[in-house]
């Protein structure tokens, strides 16, 4: 077992003057890290179309634009996330800005499909942003702020996915596609000068060797099973490719289980996943990746539909967006709400009345969809949903493994979302482009159909929450793995 160093956090300023600015801060460069993450994971999406016409090349090839993102955002969390364990949060994530904010420039600058996908692989590193600020918000603040914070930095992550898909329309209509990335670098470079002028290194590290057999065979499993989901609709889902790509990912899924229980300083720690507190909260992440991702791709189309198919509502790319506002919103209030209810509940109260939320957040338009109102509404059920859910299992990861495994813990957390936000989007482009007309636009059938299938996912992971163990049993697993930080005024 490696061992963990401690060590003091040092500053230029009294110690009490300087914790209260430093904490302030630190959540605001973090949270405008996480923002940028997140808004060019959504931001391109809309705009494919356009960034293909402009460079020559298909939406099908310019979709690789969102896939680079996606492969190398799911490859390199966890590498990341376990090197910010090992070496330091601070100075990988110092790393991690730097990878973004070039491959931000370069895309910005792209003149070619080719460099653009470069670009976009480098921003992908990005996804480690999560798993390495939650380990600094545990290790640098008190106790009492760090459920608050984790919810403010999760629901950041969910608003950051909002803001690209409403942001979109109005940046390309009116200016050009070059300033999805334009725009988003300017937080990047304040992100990045702030984590390295402003912010200590954390003082929890467990020093040791990177799994690299581990992260070599986690590599071949995650693109294989995201290349297959993500090509799964354009190859065909019965294909050769596609089926033998899956079978590929399946097995190497097996032989990294089988390899990370036989190495002494494994990738990922995989007792962790036998935690009821831990696999719980990745559920839930999975279900709510899948639920989040419908929405933005069944509510914009539906919105954009002619309003003469008789359930469409003819609005323009821009306005589109904007219902996803009261969405974004809500995320917003119930992220920071979610680690209070956290701080005197325990995760489960909040994740479980998450869960519901976006339950019957799709459960209303799935019955009725002709009237904005129900779009609206279903809307803030969502926001509020999702803010919930995500920042309780994001606190409830790290009241139930030791500090020293945050960064890998809170990884594979962001995998399983990431995995169920391409499952979900995937899932919701098949069932629209299997229920559209001779000329191409989706039916009527194709929202109630796509409503009730994320209403039935979003249930599973109340299901999920459920199962996730009362405080006083997550108190004691925590105990039993050395967790030495569990909240004491929690209830019991």
């Amino acid at each position: 077992m490696s061992q963990i160093v401690q060590e003091p956090v040092t500053g230029s300023v009294p110690a009490a003057t300087g914790r209260k600015i430093h904490s302030s801060l630190l959540v605001l460069f973090l949270s405008l890290g996480g923002l940028s993450f997140a808004v060019l994971q959504s931001l391109v999406a809309p705009a494919l179309a356009t960034i293909g016409q402009d460079l020559g090349v298909s939406t099908g090839d310019a979709a690789w634009v969102l896939t680079a993102y996606l492969l190398s955002a799911a490859v390199l969390t966890p590498i990341l996330g376990r090197l910010g364990d090992m070496v330091g949060k601070r100075r990988i994530l110092i790393i991690v800005l730097a990878l973004l904010l070039v491959g931000t420039l370069l895309a910005a600058l792209a003149p070619n499909l080719g460099v653009l996908i470069v670009a976009r692989a480098l921003q992908g590193a990005a996804g480690a942003i999560m798993p390495l600020s939650i380990g600094i918000v545990r290790d640098e603040l008190p106790r009492e702020k760090v459920g608050v914070t984790i919810g403010l930095l999760s629901a950041i992550f969910g608003v950051g996915a909002g803001v690209g898909i409403v942001a979109a329309g109005p940046i390309v209509e009116n200016l050009s596609w070059h300033w999805l990335f334009w725009l988003p670098l300017v937080l990047i470079v304040i992100a990045l000068l702030g984590v390295i002028f402003g912010m200590p290194e954390s003082p929890v590290k467990t020093p040791g060797r990177l799994d690299v057999l581990g992260a070599g065979i986690l590599t071949v499993a995650l693109v294989s099973l995201l290349l297959a989901i993500s090509e799964g609709a354009n190859w065909g889902w019965g294909s050769g490719e596609t089926i033998g790509l899956l079978a590929l990912g399946a097995i190497a899924l097996v032989v990294f289980v089988f390899v990370e229980l036989r190495v002494k300083e494994p990738l990922i720690d995989m007792r962790l996943m036998k935690v009821r507190g831990v696999w719980t909260a990745h559920v839930v992440a999975l279900i709510f990746g899948f639920a989040m991702f419908g929405t933005f791709v069944l509510v914009p189309t539906l919105l954009q539909l002619p309003a003469a198919t008789g359930y469409g509502f003819g609005e323009s790319v821009s306005e589109a967006g904007l219902f996803l506002l009261p969405t974004v919103l809500m995320m917003v209030v119930f992220g920071p709400l979610a680690g209070m209810l956290v701080s005197k509940f325990g995760p489960k109260p909040p994740m479980l009345l998450g869960a519901v939320f976006v339950t019957i957040a799709f459960v209303i338009p799935g019955i009725a969809h002709d009237q904005l109102w129900q779009i609206v509404v279903s809307g803030l059920f969502t926001g509020a949903g999702i803010g919930l859910a995500l920042a309780s299992a994001s606190n409830a990861i790290i009241e139930s493994v030791p500090a020293q495994q945050t960064g890998e813990a809170i990884g594979v957390n962001t995998i399983a979302r990431t995995i169920g936000s391409s499952v979900g989007t995937a899932v919701i482009a098949a069932l629209i482009s299997s229920n559209s007309t001779p000329q191409g636009l989706p039916t009527g059938d194709a929202f109630v159909i796509g409503f009730w299938v994320c209403a039935g996912v979003a249930a599973l992971a109340i299901v999920g929450a459920v199962a996730a163990p009362s405080m006083r049993k997550r108190r004691q697993q925590a105990m039993a793995l050395g967790v030495q930080d569990f909240p004491d005024e929690a209830v019991v």
